[in-house]
């Protein structure tokens, strides 16, 4: 069963185009069985107390011991002042105390606002406390020292006093699980409420549960301050797997692992004959090349996924076959995804269009930013009601079967000699080289540049593939072989390092 979209929003499409639209746009109806995330985890608590939770650089916490120290946690935060609805910074970086923390403050009522305090820099803290009106910060003692002066009232989880016996006063559940903090167009970060509803169906529903079951092992490779590290540790703790977080070796933690969540440039640096133990694999945050979905698919279940922090993570998921067509799928439970013209018109299946996505993915929108949230959040016409519907800027299309196809970003349409160019498009053609396993697609001065890996990959022959398969204002002026793509902290191909290697390139191919 599915969600039935208003006659009068299909009004200008044919009635085959009609059926299909519904068909294709609306994921299916679950019931989660949870309500708030932590309710999940608190359940596995209690059903497999002695199973390892947590593990990081050979220390372990079992489930018994995570929840009793995420009560005393909570407790702690109710009785210095912690209301339920409040936002409180988790500013730290990966660790058990990190976990505590996540857990404590869901607790407590509040939400978590989690930022790796080895890499924001003081100015993005202090936005962050001040826009979320963060009263209190939690960090590690280790970690103190880092946190800017006259921030909030910081505690150190470690340094909570411990005790067995406490009495924990009744505090209500917050809507609001936690705020994400994205790269704003505006050039300041936006914060994203994302809900305990979100999260639960997501999470608690497949695919997006992955299998998870007492036992599993996941890698918490990402930086916590990225929406999927949500579906890295709560993702884990709600289904009793066992949540392996990494040290300075990533591949090191991947291959003692069943599932690993990446992106697609932090899974490209790891190898499937070292990580044999994976049987599961998920990416998102990115373009995932085919070459990579192959190699993985090969030996585990691989899906590739899509979606902004706006809508939950992910809203689309593709279980990938290899060989197959590689696609960003289907929605996911009870989640909608819309493939509409510039006049918010739905396209007819096979055209390419900007999808848009409803349902129970789409988060409450931007902390303290009214106008932007007015701007990017619009009422639903599908569904009705008071529903509203999120502008993804990704461009997409169906196929005859029902799958979404990805098509770029609508920020990532260059013009080019007075030509419109999808730099995706470019990409995926520098990858189809026999020789590249991975490249990306910039604009430097107006013309566009490649770069392609590893740095043994010949650039005439980059060049050549994309003059079979795109036009020649899509052929780059200039092709720079690297080792590797460098990533951001967020694990995506990171553009601006890129661009600083142009400088003293000369403009021609080389």
């Amino acid at each position: 069963m599915k969600a039935e979209f208003h006659d009068s929003a299909l009004r200008d499409l044919p009635l085959l185009d009609r059926a299909l639209f519904q068909s294709f746009g609306a994921g299916p109806i679950r019931i989660p069985p949870f309500h708030h995330i932590h309710h999940a985890v608190g359940q596995q608590a209690a059903r497999h107390p002695d199973l390892t939770a947590v593990e990081h650089l050979g220390e372990s916490i079992t489930y018994a011991e995570l929840d009793r120290r995420a009560e005393l946690l909570a407790e702690f935060l109710t009785r210095a002042g912690v209301r339920p609805g409040d936002q409180v910074g988790l500013f730290l970086t990966r660790s058990i105390p990190m976990v505590v923390g996540i857990l404590g403050i869901l607790k407590a009522g509040a939400a978590y606002v989690p930022q790796d305090v080895r890499i924001a820099p003081a100015v993005h803290l202090r936005h962050i406390v001040r826009t979320a009106s963060i009263n209190f910060v939690l960090t590690t003692s280790e970690h103190r020292s880092a946190l800017p002066d006259n921030l909030a009232t910081v505690i150190a989880i470690d340094e909570v006093p411990d005790t067995t016996r406490f009495c924990r006063t009744f505090t209500e559940d917050s809507d609001i699980a936690a705020v994400i903090f994205t790269s704003g167009t505006t050039g300041r970060p936006n914060g994203v409420r994302v809900s305990h509803a979100n999260l639960c169906n997501v999470l608690l529903t497949a695919p997006g549960c992955l299998g998870v079951a007492p036992g599993t092992r996941v890698s918490q490779l990402l930086n916590i301050a990225f929406d999927m590290a949500m579906w890295e540790i709560l993702g884990t703790l709600a289904h009793g797997g066992t949540l392996v977080i990494r040290g300075s070796d990533i591949e090191r933690t991947a291959s003692t692992v069943d599932v690993v969540i990446a992106t697609p440039s932090v899974l490209a640096s790891l190898d499937p004959a070292v990580c044999r133990r994976v049987r599961t694999v998920a990416v998102a945050g990115e373009r995932c090349p085919q070459a990579l979905a192959d190699a993985w698919s090969r030996h585990a279940v691989f899906h590739n996924s899509c979606g902004p922090t706006e809508v939950t993570i992910v809203n689309t998921v593709q279980r990938y076959e290899p060989g197959g067509p590689l696609t960003i799928g289907r929605p996911v439970p009870n989640t909608t995804v819309y493939v509409l013209d510039d006049d918010l018109r739905p396209c007819r299946i096979g055209e390419i269009g900007e999808m848009w996505s409803g349902g129970e993915c789409v988060t409450a929108g931007y902390l303290g930013d009214p106008e932007l949230t007015a701007a990017r959040y619009l009422p639903d016409p599908f569904l009705g009601g008071d529903r509203l519907m999120f502008r993804t800027r990704d461009l997409g299309r169906w196929t005859h079967d029902g799958q979404l196809e990805h098509h770029g970003r609508t920020d990532d349409q260059v013009k080019v000699r007075g030509f419109r160019v999808e730099l995706d498009a470019v990409t995926s053609a520098l990858e189809s080289a026999t020789d590249c396993s991975r490249a990306t697609t910039l604009l430097h001065n107006g013309s566009l540049v490649g770069f392609i890996s590893p740095a043994s990959a010949a650039p005439e022959e980059a060049r050549r593939a994309v003059e079979e398969l795109l036009p020649y204002y899509c052929v780059p002026t200039l092709i720079v072989p690297v080792d590797t793509l460098p990533t951001t902290d967020r694990g995506k191909v990171d553009r601006r390092a890129l661009l600083s290697r142009l400088d003293g390139q000369k403009e021609t191919v080389a």
